[in-house]
C-alpha cells in the first residue's frame, strides 16, 4: 500500500519524526514557491496545530489517522481569519469570517493546512493563468501549465509540498490538473461532498475534490470529508468506503469507452494509441470491451460552458463592491458597480460573465440555455443508459498534453476545448477520478452515480495492470 498518510502516521507514532518538522519542511519548501503555487501560507496556524499533535504523542496518547498530516486548499474555500482571494483583485484583501464544512472535517480529524493555493480566478480557465498571483507552473516541466482551475493543488502534490490537496472540479478543474501532473484527483458524486464554504462557480457541477499521490490517500481523505450537510440541500447520506473494499475488482465485468472520443481528429496521436494500448491490456485480464456511441465533444463543450456561464454570472453578480470586494469609487453608484467590476474582474471571468447575462437574457435564453438544459438531461439519460450495459467508463483525461504557458491565453477557445473529455461526467454528476496511468495526462475512470467504490476498485485494478 503507497500510501502517504499511513507513513507518516506511522512515523509520528514511532517518534521518528516529529509533526513541527514535518511542518516547518513543508513551509520552507513552500516558501520558495517557484512554481508559483502558493497564494498565502498559513505558517503560524501550522505551526500552533503541529505543536499539539507533538504535545499529545509526548503525553502517550493515540492520534488519529489524519492528525498532524499537512495539506494545502485552493483558494477558494472559506477557512475562517485566513485571506481567501479566489486569485483575484475583487476579492485580494477578503478575509474569510467562516469555515467550510469540507475543510472543517478535515480539522476536526487533525489534518493541518499548510498553504491557500493558486488557482484560474473564481475557477475560470484550464491553465492557472488567470491569476494575479502569475501562472502556476507544470511539476514536471514549468514551461508547461500546471492545468487549471486547481493547478496549485495539483502541482503541490506532485512536488510533495503538500501530502494531499483540496481542489474544486466544475468541469474537470481537479481532474485535467492532475492528468497534468502526473497524480490521482477525484471528482465525487455530486452531493457526496457539501459544497458550504465553497465560491460558487457552476452551482450544479461544483464538486469539492481531493488530490493526492495514491489512491488510498483519496479514500481516507474522501471519506472524512463526505456526508450530509444542512447547509447544503444537495448533498446526501454516504456509506464510507472501505480499504478491503476496492482491494478486489471481481465484479467489474464489462468496460465502456467512448469510441467518438478515440476516433476524434482533435486527439494527440500518442494519447490514442496510449489509450487504445490500455484496452488492450484491459481485455488481457479477460474483461469484455465495449466503444460506446456518445455526444460529440464539441457539443459536450458548448452545453457546459452554456450552463456553466449562465450560473457564474448569477453567483458573482453578489461581487459588486458593496458587500464583498475591492470597492473602486466612481461619480454614482452604477459607475462604482461597473467601475469596479471591469477593474477587478480578470478578462477571462468578463468573458464568462458577459456570455451567461446573454444567454440568460430575453430573446436568448429559450433558444440557447433551455436548450443547454435539454441537453444536459440528455447526456444524464445517456449515462444511465450505458451503465447498464457497463460497470466503469474509461477515457483519456485530455485530448492533448499541456500547452507552453502563454498558449492558452492567446486562445481561449483552444482551452475550453481541453475539456471536452472531462465535461461530459461533470454535466452526468458522475464521480470520476484520473490515475497518473496510460497516457501522458492520464486516465479518467468514471462510473454511475453513487458508486464512487467502483471507482476507486477499478483504480486498483488498473494500477497492477498497466
Amino acid at each position: 500500500m503507497n500510501s502517504q498518510i499511513h507513513n507518516i502516521h506511522q512515523q509520528l507514532m514511532n517518534k521518528d519524526i516529529t509533526c513541527t518538522a514535518l511542518v516547518q519542511e513543508k513551509l520552507d519548501l513552500l516558501k520558495q514557491n517557484i512554481n508559483n503555487t502558493v497564494n498565502a501560507l498559513l505558517d503560524t496556524l501550522a505551526l500552533d496545530l503541529a505543536a499539539k499533535v507533538d504535545a499529545k504523542i509526548a503525553n502517550g496518547e493515540t492520534i488519529g489517522l489524519l492528525e498532524g498530516i499537512p495539506f494545502g486548499i485552493k483558494d477558494v474555500y472559506m477557512v475562517q481569519g485566513t485571506y481567501t482571494t479566489a486569485s483575484s483583485d475583487l476579492l485580494k484583501n477578503y478575509k474569510s469570517a467562516y469555515t467550510a464544512t469540507a475543510i472543517q472535517k478535515l480539522l476536526d480529524a487533525g489534518a493541518i493546512p499548510l498553504v491557500k493555493e493558486n488557482c484560474d480566478s473564481f475557477g475560470h480557465g484550464s491553465s492557472s493563468e488567470n491569476t494575479i498571483f502569475g501562472a502556476v507552473k507544470n511539476a514536471v516541466n514549468p514551461d508547461l501549465v500546471g492545468g487549471g482551475s486547481s493547478g496549485g493543488s495539483a502541482v503541490n502534490v506532485a512536488k510533495d509540498y503538500t501530502v494531499f490537496s483540496i481542489g474544486g472540479d466544475t468541469g474537470g478543474s481537479v481532474r485535467q490538473p492532475a492528468g497534468y501532473n502526473n497524480v490521482y484527483g477525484l471528482k465525487p458524486t455530486y452531493g457526496r461532498i457539501s459544497r458550504f464554504g465553497l465560491m460558487a462557480y457552476a452551482s450544479s457541477t461544483d464538486c469539492v475534490g481531493p488530490i493526492a499521490k495514491s489512491i488510498e490517500d483519496i479514500r481516507i481523505v474522501l471519506n472524512v470529508m463526505s456526508g450530509k450537510d444542512v447547509k447544503d440541500q444537495t448533498t446526501y447520506t454516504s456509506t464510507e468506503i472501505d480499504q478491503d473494499a476496492i482491494s478486489s475488482s471481481e465484479n467489474i465485468k464489462k468496460v465502456g469507452y467512448f469510441k467518438n472520443f478515440i476516433e476524434n481528429d482533435a486527439i494527440d496521436a500518442e494519447v490514442k494509441s496510449n489509450f487504445l494500448a490500455t484496452i488492450e491490456k484491459i481485455k488481457a485480464k479477460r474483461i469484455e470491451v465495449k466503444a460506446l456511441d456518445f455526444f460529440e465533444s464539441e457539443t459536450l463543450v458548448s452545453t457546459y460552458y452554456t450552463l456553466a456561464m449562465a450560473e457564474t454570472a448569477s453567483n458573482l453578480s453578489r461581487l459588486d463592491g458593496t458587500n464583498y470586494g475591492n470597492r473602486i469609487e466612481a461619480d454614482n453608484l452604477k459607475e462604482t458597480y461597473a467601475v469596479t467590476r471591469s477593474e477587478n474582474f480578470s478578462e477571462e471571468s468578463k468573458r464568462r460573465i458577459v456570455g451567461g447575462n446573454q444567454v440568460l437574457s430575453q430573446g436568448f435564453s429559450d433558444e440557447i440555455y433551455l436548450k443547454g438544459l435539454n441537453l444536459r438531461d440528455q447526456i444524464s439519460k445517456n449515462f444511465e443508459n450505458d451503465f447498464k450495459d457497463v460497470d466503469i467508463i474509461l477515457s483519456p483525461v485530455t485530448p492533448n498534453t499541456p500547452p507552453k504557458i502563454g498558449d492558452s491565453l492567446k486562445d481561449p477557445h483552444a482551452m475550453y476545448l481541453s475539456d471536452a473529455y472531462t465535461v461530459g461526467f461533470s454535466l452526468g454528476q458522475l464521480p470520476t477520478l484520473t490515475v497518473p496511468q496510460g497516457t501522458a495526462t492520464g486516465l479518467q475512470i468514471t462510473a454511475a452515480k453513487h458508486n464512487d467504490e467502483l471507482v476507486l476498485k477499478f483504480a486498483n485494478f488498473l494500477k497492477d495492470t498497466i
